[in-house]
């Protein structure tokens, strides 16, 4: 188990022996109308793992994510993408936000949505050849989703627009791929897909990273786990980092809520 500390030194640090982790944090803080949401978080994903970002609601876990991908500002800290900024990398990197923040009813097609996912091949003028095609279609063959490819994306169930958006992640064909609450309001044939498809690309050498709200999945579904509570608590290896003790000291009085017989252990 490793605890995180809060305090770190800005200055050569975080370039030390970082130039391998795929994220790493140091001193993030993001702040929402003036309060901070995430307090000097440190961070490091180790490469080729699962982690699961794990917190109580309001913990800033989906800020921490979007702060590092730059979609929301950070009033502090530093982010780096294997020791890069991540301007520098952002090719490597896929990103699947929460379901509840895209609009549906936007026109479009399933495999509109997927190609959208090769869009730095395009080009400015987003010429779709035989080969775009066939990869977005394998992309979809992938999650599940190939004879959906002309549906419109806004008649499509929740579970199955998660697993087009995981499609849109594939065809980027990154090296890390971060993503909100994949499995938040999906059935439980769409998370049993995703999690086999997120365990394939960790098996390939990719890098997975999940904001997850289920504790009764984190063991069976992640590496590692960082938990989280607007500070940074804990980051390690599952099997010592998911205990009671650091789950109590990360959800306080609500930890009886998200997962009971944890609480009664702790």
């Amino acid at each position: 188990m490793k605890t995180l500390s809060l305090a770190f030194d800005h200055g050569h640090a975080l370039h030390e022996d970082l130039g391998a982790s795929p994220m790493a944090l140091r001193g993030l803080t993001v702040s929402y109308g003036g309060e901070p949401v995430v307090f000097s978080a440190d961070m490091t994903v180790q490469s080729g793992t699962m982690t699961a970002i794990v917190g109580p609601n309001g913990a800033g876990k989906s800020s921490l994510l979007k702060a590092a991908l730059q979609i929301v500002p950070a009033l502090a800290g530093h982010v780096m993408f294997w020791g890069q900024p991540f301007a520098a990398v952002r090719d490597r990197i896929a990103y699947v936000p929460q379901r509840n923040s895209v609009d549906w009813d936007f026109p479009t097609r399933v495999l509109d949505v997927v190609l959208m996912g090769l869009y730095r091949e395009l080009g400015l003028f987003r010429r779709v050849r035989a080969e775009h095609r066939d990869r977005a279609l394998a992309c979809l063959d992938r999650v599940g989703m190939r004879d959906f490819a002309d549906r419109q994306i806004g008649q499509l169930s929740g579970g199955q627009q998660q697993r087009v958006f995981l499609a849109r992640a594939l065809a980027q064909d990154a090296d890390l791929y971060l993503l909100d609450e994949p499995f938040a309001g999906v059935d439980a044939a769409t998370e049993a897909a995703i999690i086999a498809v997120l365990k394939a690309l960790r098996d390939e050498g990719r890098t997975v990273v999940a904001v997850h709200h289920d504790l009764s999945t984190v063991e069976a579904y992640f590496d590692r786990v960082f938990l989280i509570n607007r500070r940074a608590i804990a980051e390690g290896p599952v099997d010592t980092t998911f205990t009671p003790d650091l789950l109590q000291a990360t959800y306080g009085g609500r930890l009886s809520q998200a997962m009971p017989e944890l609480a009664r252990g702790a």
